[in-house]
């Protein structure tokens, strides 16, 4: 497998994941492949394609959510030369070029109704019509579909085929999102961190402050494992000394005291908008102003990371101690704001 198709991780909940996809992999039966965005969806579906007895044959990808609605249908199942404004010569699709082996459908839940439609013809009976034609074509291909989306409630609104997800979802694996794998994220910062040394030729690999560690267990990764890679290689290359451990984490890029204020009518705006809510007494000074804010922030992160105060300390950039004494001077040290 390719050296961006590793599996990096030991966590029970990754693992399980794993080794479902590994036990399905030799069946012929349709898998959904459901999991938040970078949880590595993708991944899956190669290993299902890599470790089943189609693994010499092609593996075809196509991303739903990339094309328009109106080009999916010729995408999938071809067409033929004069079938719409464009067409001029004739195209095989997506099932044709995946024949004996997979098609990995990503973004499955954009798909229009009427894709839908072809789909289940497809997949029930084996066979495809290119657009503009009339001749049924017969292909031997296993679906892997994948998608971020609540089929089911789709399925119950309408708004997706109950039929075709009864069809695919002979085996439906769910992968867990980053913030779920417990001891994971130390391990991939290790591995992203050590590729990343290598790309910039370093001599050794330093490794993370246990701050900076501190703070990466701590977030709660929205983007999952390509947010987490992302965020350590850039770690690495903005450290740029190979003699230190790594003591900054930069999670947002686009953070900058620069950035552009908004125009005058879009502050007007949201003044306007807090005078809405409830009226709070101005600050007697600077100093109670900042305390204040401090407090907030306090407050919130511990709500975030339910009371986690080691997690807390890293997120905030504190040692244990410091976070210690500012919720005794806040009067959080009990746990209660």
């Amino acid at each position: 497998m390719e050296r961006e198709a590793q599996f990096i991780g030991q966590s029970t909940a990754f693992l399980d994941a794993v080794e479902r996809a590994s036990r399905a992999a030799a069946v012929r039966r349709p898998v959904l492949v459901i999991g938040e965005r970078g949880t590595g969806k993708e991944l899956i579906a190669q290993r299902l394609h890599h470790l089943s007895p189609r693994w010499g044959e092609p593996l075809v990808t196509l991303n739903c959510a990339a094309l328009p609605e109106t080009l999916i249908e010729a995408e999938l199942f071809g067409h033929e030369a004069g079938a719409f404004t464009g067409a001029t010569r004739a195209r095989a699709g997506r099932f044709e070029e995946a024949d004996r082996g997979t098609l990995f459908l990503d973004e499955l839940g954009n798909l229009s109704m009427g894709a839908q439609e072809r789909l289940l013809r497809a997949i029930e009976y084996g066979e495809v019509v290119r657009i503009g034609s009339s001749r049924p074509l017969t292909v031997d291909v296993r679906i892997v579909a994948a998608t971020n989306a609540d089929l089911p409630r789709m399925a119950a609104a309408g708004r997706f085929r109950a039929d075709l997800l009864d069809r695919l979802s002979f085996e439906v694996i769910t992968l867990p999102p980053l913030r779920a794998r417990e001891g994971d994220v130390a391990e991939l910062a290790d591995y992203y961190g050590r590729r990343m040394a290598s790309e910039l030729e370093w001599g050794r690999w330093p490794g993370f402050s246990a701050a900076a560690m501190a703070a990466l267990e701590a977030h709660e990764w929205p983007g999952n494992v390509r947010e987490l890679r992302n965020v350590v290689e850039r770690a690495v290359y903005r450290w740029g000394d190979e003699g230190s451990a790594i003591g900054e984490v930069v999670f947002d890029p686009f953070a900058s005291p620069w950035l552009m204020s908004p125009p005058v009518g879009e502050r007007a705006v949201a003044a306007a908008s807090m005078e809405v809510g409830e009226e709070e007494e101005p600050p007697a000074s600077l100093r109670a102003a900042v305390e204040a804010h401090e407090r907030a922030l306090l407050l919130a992160t511990l709500e975030r990371l339910r009371w986690n105060q080691r997690k807390v300390a890293g997120a905030l950039g504190l040692t244990y101690d410091q976070l210690r004494h500012c919720l005794k001077k806040h009067g959080l040290h009990q746990g209660r704001g």
